[in-house]
């Protein structure tokens, strides 16, 4: 008796070890609007299996069952790698936005240097034109004196000459005066 206690005990907590022995079930049968039926238990102790049929996941319903767990988890891990793809898609498009930035800063930065290079050459180009604008007018001024100084050498030559002239003819009128003799006419036409 205790022996069959044992097996019957057995039986109940194994029902896989039973399986074998258990005569195959038919198919379920499916009316429109009604539960699925199955036919009466044999009377026996062993327990029967009863599959669950499978039903699409919705990943707002929680459920206990491993195999629910196990696509929560596949869920979880899936958003997990989507929010590790979008935080790394951010990461990138930051990087990206920073460099563009950078490049942009460098270049404006390139452009005032070129620019406050390109004055300083204005500049000094300026600052020489001036420093030859300054001798040119040097220059000028020196020879605007020299020719100030040539023409009043001449005319100081031409009064003196003039002068000469002027006492010749008062020496040859005092002398033409003196002899009485009348001077000749130096123009042919008188």
């Amino acid at each position: 008796m205790a022996e069959e206690q044992k097996t019957s005990k057995v039986d109940v907590e194994s029902p896989a070890v039973l399986a074998p022995a258990k005569e195959p079930t038919p198919a379920p049968v499916e009316v429109a609007d009604e539960k699925i039926h199955n036919p009466p238990p044999v009377e026996s102790k062993a327990l029967a299996v009863v599959e669950k049929p499978i039903e699409e996941h919705t990943p707002k319903k929680a459920s206990s069952g491993s195999a629910d767990r196990d696509v929560i988890l596949a869920d979880l891990e899936k958003e997990k790698k989507t929010s590790f793809i979008k935080a790394w898609e951010e990461s990138e498009k930051s990087k990206a936005e920073n460099r563009a930035q950078k490049k942009i800063s460098d270049v404006h930065a390139w452009e005032n240097s070129k620019k406050a290079a390109v004055e300083a050459q204005l500049r000094k180009i300026e600052e020489k034109l001036e420093k030859k604008k300054a001798q040119y007018g040097e220059k000028m001024k020196n020879k605007v004196a020299a020719i100030h100084k040539l023409a009043e050498e001449k005319r100081a030559m031409v009064e003196a000459k003039k002068g000469e002239e002027l006492l010749k003819a008062e020496e040859m009128g005092a002398k033409y005066r003196a002899t009485g003799v009348v001077p000749k006419a130096t123009c042919g036409c008188f």
